[in-house]
């Protein structure tokens, strides 16, 4: 309400500065603490204990939220809730807190203030969550199992065969999981009279790893889009500021993942991919069949799960040297 109040004057920054801060902290030290305190015991060889905190039931996803809300004010986009309880039901709104999507505030602004539902929506929404419960309960969690019983084979046990099919089974399951979430949320939403935005397109359909994040987690890449990459100068500012944004995005996608070094390669990697992809690889790539497209999306995107589920580097290349060794 002070953004909005001062708007056009430096009060109106600096309120929204401190609000991005105080919420940036607490996703930081409840999310972040025990990592950065590990490296700088890594680094610096001292024993400092780690704080152990329980981490709060979506707090990416909530803090992710209120940004957004309060650039939107800032930038003029919406105007600041009056209500404290329809401000609540937006922050903390049970669907989708803990798995996304994502949420604007603009894109439930009107459903705050005039929801209605009728039993074609309840319907859509009952099928739609039973959709995603399937996903989750029937496929991901069963995939998961395989992942985990490929990963308790010791190198002696497992075959090359076993090894490319544990890492397809965990791309299957974390899809089959997150979409699965999504569903549910989604129809959830639909019971209660709201629309949510879709997070997942087929990605494993996708022709180029730009495809892929057009088709994979929807509403944060749009938000790193809308709230990140175009403020940073997005494409407009030449290839070198081009390519800087891209890893910015891509190194906070990979931390918002998790606190771990695993996840920020994992965002680097995809980075890296996307910036081969316009300095020369898209275009050859739109000159070859698709299914080559195809080919090299799925095998580039698999890779990078390895990565994503590695809990430390040598851990990733002792996996890749089974895929393609036997027994070392």
């Amino acid at each position: 309400r002070l953004i909005e109040e001062y708007r056009g004057k430096d009060r109106s920054r600096i309120f929204l500065l401190c609000s991005i801060g105080i919420n940036l902290f607490i996703l930081g030290f409840f999310k972040y603490a025990d990592f950065l305190l590990q490296t700088v015991n890594t680094v610096f060889g001292t024993s400092i204990p780690l704080l152990k905190l329980p981490l709060p039931i979506g707090i990416s996803f909530y803090t992710f939220q209120t940004m957004s809300y309060v650039i939107d004010v800032y930038r003029g986009d919406t105007k600041a809730q009056r209500n404290i309880l329809q401000f609540g039901v937006y922050v903390t709104m049970f669907p989708q807190l803990i798995a996304g999507p994502i949420l604007k505030y603009h894109q439930v602004e009107r459903y705050l203030q005039d929801r209605r539902t009728d039993l074609d929506a309840i319907s859509y929404g009952v099928k739609r969550f039973v959709t995603g419960l399937a996903k989750k309960v029937l496929l991901a969690n069963n995939l998961g199992l395989l992942w985990k019983q490929v990963t308790e084979l010791g190198n002696e046990q497992m075959s090359i065969l076993m090894a490319w099919l544990g890492i397809a089974a965990f791309a299957l399951q974390i899809y089959f999981d997150f979409s699965g979430y999504s569903d549910m949320a989604i129809g959830l939403g639909a019971v209660l009279g709201f629309h949510f935005p879709e997070n997942f397109n087929y990605p494993y359909v996708a022709t180029s790893v730009k495809d892929f994040w057009h088709r994979w987690h929807i509403s944060l890449s749009s938000w790193f889009r809308d709230y990140v990459y175009i403020p940073l100068g997005g494409n407009r500012k030449g290839a070198a500021c081009t390519y800087r944004n891209l890893l910015i995005v891509f190194f906070l996608t990979g931390m918002w993942h998790g606190a771990g070094i695993a996840f920020i390669l994992w965002g680097l990697y995809h980075g890296l991919f996307l910036i081969l992809e316009r300095v020369w690889l898209g275009k050859k790539l739109e000159k070859l069949p698709g299914i080559v497209g195809w080919g090299y999306t799925v095998t580039a995107v698999f890779f990078g799960w390895i990565l994503f589920r590695a809990e430390n580097i040598s851990l990733f290349f002792t996996y890749v040297r089974n895929m393609f060794v036997a027994h070392g």
